[in-house]
């Protein structure tokens, strides 16, 4: 099943994110296998203010323990974290199912 984590930063944390984000990319490299998408969202200027990945996992409880475990989350960077289902309708431009 596939899953969208949506993360939102703590205002004012750019420097912790910029700081972490070496750390980050390498847990996702490790877990890149399950990946579907992931990157940051960015504010209006052009700035990363969240995260988003959409990843395919067995369980919503495999999925919390994984964003968890993320060193954006064991920084403190996130200011709230929404985990849920989700279903890929458009994928690489064709109608997925």
């Amino acid at each position: 099943m596939l899953f969208a984590i949506h993360a939102l930063d703590k205002p004012g944390h750019a420097a912790l994110r910029a700081e972490t984000r070496p750390a980050h990319l390498a847990y996702l490299d490790a877990v890149a296998a399950q990946m579907v998408l992931a990157g940051p969202l960015l504010d209006a200027t052009g700035q990363a203010m969240g995260s988003l990945i959409v990843l395919e996992a067995e369980s919503q409880a495999a999925v919390e323990a994984l964003a968890a475990a993320d060193p954006y989350a064991k920084a403190g960077l996130f200011e709230s974290v929404a985990i849920r289902p989700f279903r890929a309708v458009f994928k690489d431009g064709a109608r997925a199912g």
